[in-house]
């Protein structure tokens, strides 16, 4: 579980907030006054701050404008027996999380954990897909043949409509980008846009991932978690790899598709969601489909729009336009001079057999990068490449 800072100067107060904390199986630390709670804060990471407001030589607002100086990022709770509306609101527009009055009630402690964990959480997967959203944000899909062309105006036309989209290719052809470039062109840009690659979640835990679960449902469970339905909410779903989706979680999907409700695993209440659904496999779901391995009612509720993705081989001529754009990020992430490719070198990437698609470009010019010298040339391909495996 995680770890909480209590700073009061009131020993009973920590010490009964403390054993309420350690029941839930919390890691508490404490601190008698704002110095010894700032202190302990520069020396560890805490997961959320409990502070009193009314306290000798340095007070609870003291405290909190300072955490918010260093630029420390963890929910603060603010407790106070003195306190009233004029204070909980100063200490709102100050950055607190929320304020709490004492005498603490338990539940309202245990909810206030709960919201405050919750936010984390979030806040640290929108960092982690605004970062990665950066990466592929102005390189959009690249690439000028017929098939990639015909993408980029599929693209255009389906992504300001809410539509359900299949993408359909090879593992490494790009199906991600294309339904990343769906979310960034639509009205739901804003909002997250949040990932599950169903092939590598365990059949077991597909369920709990995707629609959340409640505190206890399995051992495992020790808190209520969000799905990434409502992670989602608002903004896009792209589920990944979804023929590899266990029979039980495409019914639950299936609901969720048709009611817009789900329910969290060991939960029975109905949560609404509202989030636009992106999927793509690498199998064909009508042969799936004839196998009894797919819903077919399911393929028809995600099977709105088509796209599929060429793969590498059938669009050889954007080697060259790939092979550069990756050239310029491997090198900036490598923090070396770019290099150059000879004509030689792109000519003889054409003739590679991609089995691995744009994934086993990437790769390989990286290897050339690093292996190659300043100008990569075209026996450097035939050396590292490594074309006949």
């Amino acid at each position: 579980m995680g770890k909480i800072l209590i700073i009061d100067d009131e020993r009973s107060i920590r010490r009964a907030l403390k054993e309420i904390l350690e029941f839930e199986q919390f890691e508490v630390h404490e601190a008698e006054n704002g110095k010894e709670g700032l202190d302990k804060i520069n020396s560890a990471n805490y997961d959320i701050i409990f502070c009193d407001i009314k306290m000798p030589q340095m007070d609870g607002m003291e405290v909190l404008d300072e955490i918010h100086r260093l630029k420390v990022e963890v929910p603060v709770i603010m407790i106070s027996g003195h306190g009233n509306i004029d204070t909980a609101v100063e200490a709102i527009k100050k950055g607190a999380f929320d304020f709490i009055e004492k005498p603490l009630d338990l539940n309202r402690i245990l909810v206030t954990i709960r919201n405050a964990s919750d936010r984390v959480s979030l806040v640290q997967e929108t960092k982690t897909l605004k970062s990665t959203v950066k990466r592929f944000k102005g390189s959009s899909i690249i690439g000028e043949t017929d098939g990639i062309i015909r993408i980029k105006e599929m693209i255009e036309k389906v992504a300001p409509s809410d539509a359900r989209v299949l993408v359909t290719g090879g593992n490494g052809t790009g199906k991600e980008l294309v339904a990343r470039s769906l979310h960034d062109n639509s009205n739901r840009k804003k909002m997250p846009f949040i990932e599950v690659n169903c092939a590598a979640i365990p059949a077991e835990l597909i369920e709990s991932e995707l629609f959340g679960h409640e505190k206890g449902a399995f051992t495992s469970a020790v808190k209520d978690k969000k799905g990434k339905f409502e992670l989602a909410n608002g903004g896009t779903l792209f589920l990944d790899e979804i023929g590899d989706m266990s029979a039980s979680a495409q019914a639950k999907v299936l609901r969720a598709l048709q009611e817009n409700v789900i329910q969290r695993v060991g939960g029975e209440k109905d949560i609404k969601v509202d989030c636009r659904i992106v999927a793509a496999t690498n199998k064909d779901l009508v042969k799936e489909i004839e196998e009894g391995r797919f819903r077919e009612d399911l393929y028809h509720r995600l099977a709105v729009i088509l796209i599929h993705v060429p793969s590498l081989n059938e669009r050889r001529d954007d080697i060259p336009l790939l092979s550069e754009h990756f050239l310029s990020l491997i090198c900036s992430d490598h923090g070396i001079p770019r290099k150059q490719f000879a004509e030689s070198a792109l000519e003889a990437l054409k003739k590679i057999d991609w089995t691995g698609n744009i994934r086993e470009l990437r790769n390989i010019i990286e290897r050339l990068v690093i292996l190659g010298g300043a100008e990569i040339t075209g026996d450097d391909v035939q050396l590292f490449a490594n074309p006949k495996r």
